[in-house]
Formats: structure tokens, sequence, C-alpha cells
């Protein structure tokens, strides 16, 4: 497909170049410069605090806290955030390199496989919680006979293989081409023709925004307002729980993370007609794109600062940590002391001495 798109952070614009030449391309990314090393800033933090922060609620949750059908939910969670940081370097790499992607064809599919798969497992993984918290304190009959941590395990491995199954498009189409004096990570529809790549195009759009945002996001938000009006019939005050408020804070993050992604996604699909939003775009995207990842790392710290459980678990476990590191370091020093001490032969301790001490 020769020179038929060019991908810059996590969007393409297929079939571009007719519209103008390489030298606009170069003024605009250098009016976006700024923009461009923002979303870079994103990207490293989000991979520090989403290594320390999402390996903290793994160990939490798979080790330290009661096993039940809410830390299923947020273990997984988690095990999605964690495994998609670890390839944040490659983004962050290639922005820095100008957009020149140096890891070949494979890394190029393999990245964008798992920021998609976590995209689509995160939400997933919300509007379960989000199902499952209305149905245990709608339906309480039900949920005590049929919610299980099997059948939790089991809903998980269906969520994991729907996630791979919608993410499959990136490791389809997703190629490496040189243009010009660098090579690109972008979508190759291998087409010729301008309208089959658009309609590709289109419906990867259509399936990413209304499996990974509209539809989950409906679903919340109607099984939000039905519990609102359960409880409001019941004519009960019901406080909400500490996981409860964890979960509403999550899905909140989630959207803010991730609607202006999925917006300039939509909104990308007009350079098919018009090129009026192509400087918005460029600007725009990498830095939508690198908000959306910081999603990954919003989670853990959301678990620490507003579960109960979470704080006194870590809380313990530092004290004990730190009550462990004193009690070596006591006996460290203690033996050093020992050590230090000459052995004296009793004989040749003078008497005056010995005198003093018993005094």
């Amino acid at each position: 497909m020769e020179d038929s798109g060019e991908d810059y952070g996590n969007y393409t614009y297929e079939d571009y170049l007719e519209y103008g030449d390489l030298e606009e391309l170069k003024v605009h990314h250098r009016q976006t410069e700024t923009m461009h090393i923002i979303s870079v800033v994103i990207y490293i933090i989000s991979f520090v605090l989403g290594l320390i922060g999402n390996g903290t609620v793994i160990w939490v949750t798979a080790f330290k806290s009661k096993k039940t059908v809410n830390s299923v939910w947020l273990l997984n969670l988690a095990m999605a955030d964690f495994v998609f940081v670890l390839f944040l370097p490659f983004y962050i790499d290639y922005i820095l390199k100008d957009f020149h992607w140096d890891f070949g064809v494979v890394m190029c599919k393999l990245n964008s496989f798992v920021s998609v798969m976590n995209m689509y497992a995160s939400v997933l993984f919300l509007t379960v919680l989000s199902v499952d918290r209305y149905v245990s304190l709608v339906h309480l009959t039900w949920s005590q006979k049929y919610r299980t941590r099997g059948r939790a395990w089991v809903v998980c491995g269906y969520i994991w293989g729907l996630a791979a199954a919608v993410s499959c498009p990136a490791l389809i189409f997703r190629d490496t081409m040189r243009l010009h004096d660098k090579v690109v990570c972008f979508n190759n529809f291998h087409t010729h023709n301008r309208e089959s790549a658009a309609l590709k195009h289109i419906t990867m759009v259509v399936l990413r925004t209304s499996v990974g945002f509209v539809l989950p996001f409906t679903a919340i938000c109607v099984t939000g307002v039905l519990l609102t009006i359960r409880v409001n019939k019941s004519g009960s005050v019901v406080r909400l729980s500490s996981f409860s408020r964890t979960v509403f804070a999550v899905i909140l993050a989630f959207f803010l993370c991730w609607a202006p992604f999925h917006t300039f996604c939509l909104m990308e699909l007009s350079v098919y007609s018009s090129v009026y939003l192509h400087n918005i775009l460029r600007a725009g995207f990498p830095l939508a794109t690198s908000l959306g990842f910081f999603n990954s790392c919003i989670n853990p710290l959301l678990y620490m600062l507003l579960g109960k459980k979470v704080r006194h678990i870590l809380k313990r476990a530092c004290l004990d940590i730190t009550k462990s590191s004193l009690r070596e370091l006591s006996q460290s020093i203690s033996a050093t002391e020992t050590e230090s001490v000459p052995d004296v032969p009793a004989d040749s301790v003078p008497e005056e001495a010995v005198e003093s001490s018993a005094l």
C-alpha cells in the first residue's frame, strides 16, 4: 500500500497525503510539539504510578484481603491495567522520536492489541461491577444463591475472551511502513481503494466506540438509575458503603479519561470528507490518548484513597514491614556489638575492678 496512510500516536489518516505535502505536516508538527511533550509526561506518570499502584492492588486482592466476588472483579481490573502499563515505554519512545517506530511490525501489532484490549477489559469489568452491585443490593435472595466466586471467575474468563476478540483488528490491520525519513506504525487496511479503506476504518471506530464506551456506560447508567429508584421507593436511607463509593469513583474516572479519546475517534472520520479538523486532531489526539491511558493508574489510587479495607491492609502491611526491618536492624546491631567486645580472661581482671563491680 504505497503512501496510503500514516499514524501519529494512535490516529490514522488514510490517503491523507493526497490533501497536503510533507512540509505542511512538518509545520503542523512544530506547532503541536508542546502538546506532545505534555502527553509524554502523562505517559511517564502513568507508567510509574500504574506499576506501583496496580501491583499493590494485585498483591492486596490476591494475597492479603478476604476472597470475595468483589475482590475477583478488582483483581482482574488491576491485572488488565498492570499488563497495559508494561507497554507504555513503547508509546513514550514513539513520541520522543517524533513518531518513528523502532520495534518492528510484531511489536507494532502487539502494542496496539494490548492497549485496545485493556480498554475493552477495563470498561467491561466496570460494567460487571456496576451490574453486580445492583443485583447484590436489589435481588438479595438471588445473589446469595448464585453469586459465588467460582461463577465470578467464569464471567471474568468470558470478559477476557470478548476483549481479545474485539481487539483482533489491531493484529490484522496494524502495520509498519517507511514514510520518507521515518517508520510509522499505522492502520494498513490492505487496499488501494479509498472507499474500502474508509469503510473498514469507520467500522473499527464504530465497534470500538459502541462496545468500548457507549453500550457499557448505558448499562452502567441504567443500573444506577434503577438502584436509585428502588432505594427511593423503599423510603429507607441507605448509606453508601466504601466499596460502592469506590465503584462510583472508578466509573466516573473512566468516563472522564476515555470520553475525549472516543470523541476524537469520531471526529477523525471527518477527514474522509474534509480536512478542516486535521490540525485539531493532530494536536489533540496524542494528548487525548495519553489521558485515556492515565486511567490505568487512577484506579489503584482510588482504591487506596476510598477503600477502607485496602487502606487498613496496606497500613497493617507497612507496620509489619517496619517492625520486621527494625527487629532485623536491632539484631544486627546487637550482633555487631557482641563481636566487637574482646574476650578477657577472668584471672587478668584486677581485684579493684571486681570489688568496684560488686559495689
